[in-house]
Order: structure tokens, then sequence, then C-alpha cells
């Protein structure tokens, strides 16, 4: 039996802006194979920690192999992990979006690099690694051969793993290896109520520009209603108050999911929980489905209140379609949120304030407005790479949680101002009751005439 330690290495910026701050599902998983396979695993999440007590605790466990997970946030703490571990573990393996897209990068650093869904790969490295055998049957992964002497060795890619078809046959994460009580207790401060996640799919079929889907490409999979009921309770016992269904689109199959409200009602279970939908996935019908099984928000992400910029995006949605999704879901009595993103590669002023008087106009609960972010692997990183200037790095601004990573027509100050603008018009007509539309008016003015004015 072989331990192993896998490392999500994230960790609370100083400055923590995010509405949403969830257990890491994907390591988990990995966590729950190797289990079921026989091999002994743990897992170290640094969210609550400091980096000087995740160091300590990963140099404690003395495993042999380390898996890293690693996203563009977690980049420069995956590489401070495998520096530290390295003359101490034998087999080091990094996973996750980036290392999938970009595995040449992590090459150097790691032993081996995971692509695409990690749960099966990770074993057969595990059990390779224990009967001493070769790695290069292995499905998945990339790696330098290793050469005695000078120059580096040759790179390696081995064939591409297929996606797991029967979801239902992977073990549950293991949540027992999660700090659970430190979310709890965070998300009851945050938000008044703890919250963890559920997958009930994975990936999605449809290819937004700026979408990052590298993991499970442009798959998608669905777990049986009575599977994922199964998982719900058993994350309801460790005493959290809601679910988040980390689905990419939980709605997408309508039927599926008034399959998985009947399995809640019919098990009696009394929670409330939160979901991402299309806005072309969803009508009155099963929004009060939703309400009525505990479904207590949804968000949208519709991006742009232009359709020009829609199809440049490829959203396959109108501003039509959103509004009219956002209407039903609020008519249900859900809490509705949307993400828009402003200052888009081929936006103009016109656009971003016909975008920001849409997404206004609508009502909302929770509104998102973020810059333009060209992640690795997507679409909208291809168009703009040659234009990209710099590395995003978390907690890097005193006022603000994303910079301008690329030349854009746009600059950083003036995509910021399009965000407050938006920000300010939708929390003056949420708070100021009757005083809003004097207020509300003087503001558009004033804010869109110096957005017009500012390069």
């Amino acid at each position: 039996m072989t331990a192993v330690l896998l490392i999500y290495p994230f960790f609370i910026p100083r400055r923590d802006r995010s509405v949403f701050r969830f257990p890491p599902l994907g390591v988990a998983y990995i966590a729950a194979s190797l289990r079921a396979a026989g091999h002994e695993a743990y897992l170290l999440d640094c969210t609550f920690l400091d980096r000087d007590e995740a160091l300590q605790c990963a140099l404690a466990y003395r495993a042999k192999v380390v898996g890293i997970y690693c996203m563009v946030t977690m980049f420069e703490e995956c590489l401070w992990f495998a520096e530290k571990l390295r003359l101490q573990s034998k087999l080091l393996v990094c996973g996750g979006p980036l290392p999938t897209c970009d595995p040449e990068t992590f090459v150097d650093y790691f032993d081996l690099v995971v692509r695409g869904e990690g749960e099966q790969t990770m074993v057969e490295i595990v059990d390779a690694y224990q009967e001493g055998q070769d790695i290069s049957a292995i499905r998945g992964v990339v790696y330098r051969e290793r050469r005695s002497g000078a120059g580096q060795g040759e790179l390696i890619h081995t064939s591409r793993r297929p996606f797991i078809r029967n979801l239902e046959t992977l073990p549950f994460p293991m949540r027992d290896l999660l700090p659970n009580e430190s979310y709890i207790e965070y998300g009851r401060k945050k938000y008044g109520y703890s919250i963890t996640t559920v997958m009930s799919t994975r990936g999605c079929p449809y290819e937004c520009e700026f979408c990052s889907n590298v993991v499970f490409g442009g798959s998608y999979r669905e777990r049986p209603a009575t599977n994922v009921a199964d998982e719900i309770e058993e994350a309801l016992r460790l005493g959290y108050d809601r679910i988040a269904f980390a689905d990419d689109v939980f709605t997408l199959n309508r039927r599926r999911v008034h399959a998985i409200c009947e399995e809640i009602r019919r098990r009696g279970l009394i929670f409330q929980w939160e979901c991402l939908g299309r806005v072309d996935a969803i009508d009155y019908e099963l929004a009060k489905e939703m309400k009525a099984t505990g479904c207590a928000k949804i968000f949208f992400g519709i991006e742009s209140g232009n359709d020009e910029m829609l199809k440049q995006m490829n959203k396959k949605i109108t501003t039509q379609q959103a509004r009219e999704a956002v209407e039903v879901a609020h008519q249900a009595g859900l809490s509705v949120g949307a993400f828009f993103i402003v200052c888009y590669p081929g936006d103009t002023d016109d656009t971003v304030m016909e975008t920001l008087r849409f997404a206004t106009s609508l009502p909302l609960d929770y509104l998102g407005l973020s810059m333009p972010y060209p992640l690795p692997g997507t679409a909208l990183y291809k168009r703009v790479k040659q234009q990209i200037t710099r590395s995003w790095r978390q907690d890097e601004s005193l006022l603000w949680s994303h910079v301008l990573i690329y030349s854009s027509e746009f600059s950083e100050r003036k995509m910021w101002l399009a965000i407050l603008k938006g920000h300010g018009e939708f929390e003056i007509k949420r708070r100021l009751g009757k005083a809003a539309p004097v207020i509300l008016k003087v503001f558009q003015k004033s804010t869109e005439a110096l957005f017009r004015r500012m390069k």
C-alpha cells in the first residue's frame, strides 16, 4: 500500500473579495479513487492555512507520492510546493486545468503531469510506482524522459485518456479528509449559512469563447438522480446547511432536473440549494419545481447585453432569452444572479453601455461584472495570445481582484470604471426606493460621460 498526499494549494488572500468559497471536489474525488484501489490517501486543503503551516503539514506526512492541483490562480503556489517537497518525495505529480492545457510548463518541476480527468490516471500512476512498472503505457500523462549525462530528455505525451462514461461508478469524494468545520464556520460568518458542493454532471457541450473547460473538454455526462441524492445526504450529514451544484450548467437536461427534484421530495430532504443554469434551458414550470424542492438561488452566465457581442463570444443565446429566463426564475420566487463581461474584445463604448443598461434593467438579486480574462486553453486566449503582457497574480491590487493582462482598446482604469458604474446603478436601484430614479439619472449621465472620455 502506497501513501499519497494530494495538495490543493489555495490560500485565502488578505483582501478576499470572492462571494464563492467551496471545498475542492476534484482532489477529494482522486483521494476516494485511490482509497478504493487500496492505497492510503491524504488531502491537504490549504484554504484556511498560511504558507508555513501548510508546508509543515505537507512535510509531516512524509509521503513518497505527492499530487498537486493547479489552476491559473495557483500557479506560483503549485511550483513552490513542488520545490519544497522535491527532496522528500519520490514521485511528484501535477494535474488540474492549467497542467492539462499547458503541460510543458510543468514537466521540469514534476515527474509526471496528468491531463484531463485524474481519478483513473492517478490510480494507475500509483499502481505503477508501487510495482516498479513502466509508466509509458498510462494514458493521459506527460513527462520528460530521464537521461543520464547532459541534455534534456525527450518530452513524452502518452495517448489521450477517454472520459469516464459512467460517473456513478466513481466513489463519492472523500469529504472526511476536508476541513469541513472550517468551511462551515466560514460560510455561516460570511453568508449566514454553510455550503458545500455536489457535481451532478461533468462537462458542457457549449464552446463559449472565454470559458475554460479543458479537463472535461466538450463532453457532457450525467449521474442518475438516486446517485446524486445519495451524495447530497452524505454531505448534509457533515453539518452543511446548503448544497451548491458545481455543474457547468445544471439545468441543461430539464427531465434530469425534474428527476432530481422528485428524488429530493421522495426522500423528504429539507435543505436549500443553488445552481448555475443557461438562459435557454429553463422555463417557469422547471423554476417552480426547483423552488418547491429547496432551490434558493440560480445564476446565469449572460455576459453581454448586445446580441452581436453574444455571437462573438459564441454564447448561442440572445438577450431576449436572457431577459425571459431571469424573469421566469424571479417570478418563481428564486433569487437570481447573473454574470457579465465588460470591455470584451470587439466591444465599443456603445455596446458596453448597452450591456450595463441591460444588466441593471433585469430583476436581479446579484450582479457579477468582470473584465475579460483570457484563460489558457480558451478560444479567447488564442485570439489575444500575442497581446498578453503580464501574468495574473492573486492579491495583486489594493482595490481590485483582477488586473488587465493583455493590450486592449480599453484601459484597465476604463474597464474598472465600467464595472463600478454597473455596480453603482445596481445598488442605487436596490437600495434607494422612491429616490432611485432621480439619483440614478444623475449617476448614469455623469458616469457615462466620464467613461466615454476615458481611453
